[in-house]
């Protein structure tokens, strides 16, 4: 008896809602981290002051913003609730990740030696969360009610700027092993296995989503004033950005040819970031060369902390939170943008 009324009180709960969706499933980097870092052994974290100075009661969770991050707008909007927690946080249970669970964690990426640089939790393992979180999920709700849930949810996938800004371009080995081309293939590949392998564990619409003008963030941008190149974005990372989409668009069509019942999308947030970068004032910031966080040149993480004198009082002036991670304003037009164009689709 004890079952049938968790099951009915929980589809009672979707039903009142009006959700689209039965859930959103997460993976990725500090895009889309709801806090998992926290709960690891790394200096890779945002679970203090002033991150989260915007979100619901103020509180620093753990994501790299002043407020919400992409996953809790796109909940939002198909009807859920308006945050995705994350999987590690103990505050939550599987009551809570039956409706969204985040298995993201900030720093990591598709190769395995991104997440080694940090210490951080490999795209392997979130996988094996997410394994992990099936079988308490078939326990919670039974088998059927919870295939139906794991089969009808929506999966978002956000990585890959580690993979080319912490690893790449920062380390030697994988320079030494591929030029830009086959390390964006090598990477390719690996998003294609983890597409394949959510698939084969019941997943059916699935995001993949792309890369930044990743050239523009405030931490890219100091880097070219100080090589004495000015205050411009760095070129050359935002053409690598453009190819790397461009093949994962094409990945996601030869997906969609293979995967029988799937439905695979591209949500490619390049364009509206670029012109939210290029042309800040048209969206109702003032600038998008700085960030809000202590300076706004290359401070991230700890050294954003609530001691810091710098600070802005209104983030909402600023594209960018702290020098790698945009505010809660640009991340609400970014998934706003992407809601209407790609992921409403898969409603």
């Amino acid at each position: 008896m004890g079952f049938f009324i968790v099951f009915a009180i929980f589809f009672m709960q979707i039903y009142i809602t009006g959700a689209k969706v039965p859930a959103v499933i997460v993976f990725g980097d500090s895009s889309v981290d709801a806090g998992n870092n926290n709960q690891i052994g790394t200096v890779l974290k945002s679970n203090f002051k002033p991150y989260g100075r915007d979100f619901f009661g103020g509180k620093a969770t753990g994501r790299f913003s002043n407020g919400r991050v992409p996953p809790d707008f796109i909940s939002e909007s198909f009807g859920l609730r308006p945050y995705v927690p994350a999987y590690l946080d103990p505050a939550y249970n599987i009551s809570d990740f039956a409706t969204g669970v985040c298995f993201a964690s900030a720093g990591t990426g598709y190769d395995n030696a991104t997440s080694d640089v940090l210490s951080v939790i490999p795209l392997w393992k979130e996988v094996e969360y997410y394994k992990d979180y099936q079988t308490k999920l078939r326990g919670y709700l039974g088998v059927e009610n919870a295939n139906t849930i794991l089969s009808e949810a929506v999966y978002l996938i956000s990585m890959g700027t580690n993979d080319f800004l912490e690893n790449y371009y920062t380390l030697p080995n994988r320079k030494s092993q591929y030029n830009v081309s086959q390390y964006q293939d090598f990477l390719v590949a690996i998003a294609e296995w983890l597409v394949k392998d959510l698939y084969a564990l019941g997943a059916r619409k699935i995001s993949i989503g792309g890369l930044p003008p990743m050239g523009c963030l405030p931490l890219e941008r100091t880097t070219s004033f100080f090589a004495g190149n000015g205050d411009t974005c760095k070129d050359d990372y935002n053409k690598v950005a453009l190819v790397f989409n461009e093949k994962l668009g094409s990945l996601v069509k030869r997906l969609n040819l293979e995967l029988l019942g799937g439905k695979i999308v591209f949500s490619n947030p390049y364009a509206i970031f670029q012109q939210i970068v290029r042309k800040p004032s048209n969206f109702g910031f003032e600038t998008a060369a700085v960030a809000c966080c202590s300076t706004g040149f290359f401070e991230m993480g700890y050294m954003c902390d609530q001691y810091n004198p710098f600070t802005c009082s209104d983030a909402n002036k600023f594209v960018f939170w702290d020098s790698f991670h945009p505010t809660e304003k640009t991340n609400r037009i970014i998934s706003q943008h992407l809601f209407k164009t790609v992921l409403s689709k898969l409603a």
